[in-house]
C-alpha cells in the first residue's frame, strides 16, 4: 500500500513540472507522446477508483503477479490504443490535462489510503484482494513514470524502493531474476523491451533472452 503511494506520488509530481512545449515529446511508449501518456494516466486513475469500489465476493482468481497477462506488443490497431491520441488532444491546453490527473489522481491516491487491504475487488473479468491490486499497479506506475520521463533527461526517476519493487515482480512474472548486473531500472526497460539488449546483455540474460520482451496487458 505505502509502495502504491509513493510511486503514484511521484509519477503526478513529475506530470505537474512538465513544461508545456514538453508535452509534445516523444513519451517511452511507442506512438505516443507525452501528453497522450498523461491521458493514458488519467484513465488509469479511473479505473482504480472504479476498482476500489467494486467488491467482490468470489474467492481470489488472481495475485498481484497473475493479474498481469502477457501480450502481443502494441501494433496501434487496438481501439483503445488509438483513441487515447484523438483524446489527449482534445484538451488543447495541457494545463486542462495536468487539472484532470491531479483531481482524478489525487481521488485515486487517496481512496488507496482509506482502502482495506483485505477487501476482495473485481476488475476485468477477476476477482483479486484490495492489496494486491495496489502491489500490481506499483509495477504499473513505474513503467509508466519511467516512460514518461524517457526524452525529459531534467526530471526526475521513480524512487529507488519502488524501482525495486517494480523489478521483483517482474521477475516473478518472468519467472526467474535478471542479471545481479542490471541495475532495476534496466531490468525493467529490457525485460519490458522498451530499451534493446546489447549483446553483452543477451549474453548475461542466457536463456531467459529468449523469451523477452515482457508486454504487460
Amino acid at each position: 500500500m505505502d509502495l502504491f503511494s509513493r510511486s503514484w506520488t511521484a509519477l503526478r509530481t513529475v506530470v505537474a513540472g512538465i513544461a508545456d512545449e514538453d508535452f509534445e515529446r516523444p513519451s517511452g511508449c511507442t506512438g505516443w507522446l507525452v501528453r497522450d501518456l498523461v491521458c493514458h494516466l488519467v484513465i488509469d486513475a479511473q479505473d482504480v477508483l472504479i476498482t476500489l469500489v467494486t467488491p467482490a465476493e468470489a474467492e481470489p482468481t488472481v495475485d498481484a503477479v497473475t493479474y498481469w497477462r502477457l501480450v502481443a506488443p502494441p501494433t496501434g490497431d487496438d481501439p483503445l490504443d488509438a483513441l487515447i491520441p484523438r483524446l489527449a488532444a482534445a484538451y488543447g491546453e495541457p494545463w486542462l490535462l495536468k487539472f484532470h490527473l491531479d483531481d482524478v489522481g489525487s481521488a485515486a491516491g487517496r481512496a488507496a489510503e482509506l482502502a482495506d487491504p483485505a477487501v476482495r475487488v473485481g476488475t476485468r473479468d477477476e476477482v483479486l484482494t484490495v492489496g494486491d491490486y495496489l502491489s500490481a499497479y506499483v509495477l504499473e506506475w513505474t513503467l509508466h513514470h519511467l516512460d514518461l520521463i524517457a526524452h525529459l533527461p531534467w526530471a526526475a526517476e521513480p524512487p529507488a524502493e519502488t524501482l525495486a519493487a517494480a523489478r521483483a515482480s517482474l521477475e516473478r512474472i518472468a519467472g526467474a531474476p535478471f542479471p545481479s548486473s542490471f541495475s532495476d531500472k534496466d531490468a525493467l526497460l529490457i525485460g519490458t523491451g522498451r530499451r534493446t539488449p546489447t549483446g553483452a546483455d543477451e549474453a548475461a540474460l542466457g536463456d531467459l533472452a529468449a523469451r523477452l520482451p515482457l508486454v504487460l496487458g
